[in-house]
């Protein structure tokens, strides 16, 4: 594929290789050839396989576990494309790590969400292609453009073929998920249902009260991202104890730290669905309640959106 900005060139870093070929393979393109070795104190080393002057290159880097290592080598790999020359340079982030801290809660309280959008940018990103971000307000924090897909339009589709829309009923675990429901709610024609929480420390979460009639109704609780699984769980409880039939969760991210699954799978939930913007943990096929959806056609048609100059607006339809 080529327009003004130079050829089209996927790269590929090492946090989800293969969500990389699936998006790659959506393109109908190889992933360009690339080496990210470590020297032996850890530093990451970077050696791009072929010329990318003059190119529009998309490098895909969810920045999932270890954070902080898939943040460095993508920092890395952005500065030498940078000094090599390409046209233009798109992170393609389907996970952007420390979203979780997009505002002052209190005191002395940093916005990690900026910093990381602040690195990004001085690394030498001219565009982010990114996958329902934590908060909205994110776009806000980078000075270049930002795309901010949203898996809704895919996690309605599972629920749609796995239930149809007859006595359904969408729910946020918090009040903050609203709009994020509302959206999964409006695709399925169905009503909404909020779990009023709160959460005296951080990963802590004691569920108050459910706003909506769920009785009798299979619910679908629609998060952006499953870590500990302490609130689905708490939502899940909730909402079986005023007479829902079924409890579902879909996320789009599934962050899934140390005993989140076993935690989930003893729950009353009966199905658990997340994409695939993060790898799934080693012992996945332990949890028969987990399946997953990929994002890579939805990411593929937004890349070939962007290097051809189309709209990417069409693809929240």
């Amino acid at each position: 594929m080529k327009r003004v900005d130079g050829n089209l060139m996927l790269l590929c870093g090492t946090a989800h290789p293969e969500l990389g070929r699936r998006i790659a393979a959506e393109v109908g393109m190889a992933l360009a050839p690339m080496a990210i070795t470590r020297f032996a104190d850890g530093e990451f080393d970077v050696k791009i396989g072929d010329s990318v002057r003059g190119h529009d290159v998309f490098l895909i880097q969810p920045t999932c576990h270890p954070v902080n290592s898939t943040y460095m080598e993508l920092f890395v790999i952005l500065d030498a494309l940078r000094r090599a020359s390409a046209a233009r340079i798109n992170a393609v982030m389907p996970y952007y790590g420390y979203a979780r801290k997009e505002k002052k809660t209190q005191a002395r309280d940093p916005i990690s969400a900026k910093l990381m959008a602040n690195f990004v940018q001085v690394a030498g990103a001219q565009r982010v292609i990114a996958l329902d971000l934590h908060a909205e307000a994110i776009q806000g924090f980078f000075d270049i453009p930002v795309d901010a897909l949203t898996a809704g339009k895919i996690l309605a589709h599972h629920i749609e073929t796995r239930h149809g829309r007859d006595n359904l009923v969408v729910v946020s675990p918090d009040v903050g998920g609203t709009a994020r429901a509302r959206a999964i709610a409006r695709r399925l024609e169905c009503p909404l249902a909020i779990v009023d929480k709160r959460r005296p420390r951080d990963d802590d979460v004691e569920v108050v009260n459910v706003i909506g009639d769920v009785s009798g109704s299979r619910c679908v609780v629609v998060d952006d991202l499953i870590s500990t699984g302490a609130t689905l769980v708490g939502a899940a409880q909730a909402l079986r104890a005023q007479g829902a039939v079924a409890v579902d969760v879909l996320a789009t991210h599934g962050v899934l730290t140390e005993g989140a699954l076993a935690r989930l799978s003893s729950a009353p939930i009966d199905d658990i669905v997340v994409t695939d913007t993060i790898p799934m943990p080693s012992d996945v096929g332990r949890f028969p309640k987990l399946h997953q959806v990929s994002v890579a056609p939805l990411v593929a048609e937004a890349i070939v959106r962007v290097h051809e100059g189309r709209s990417v607006s069409e693809l929240f339809r």
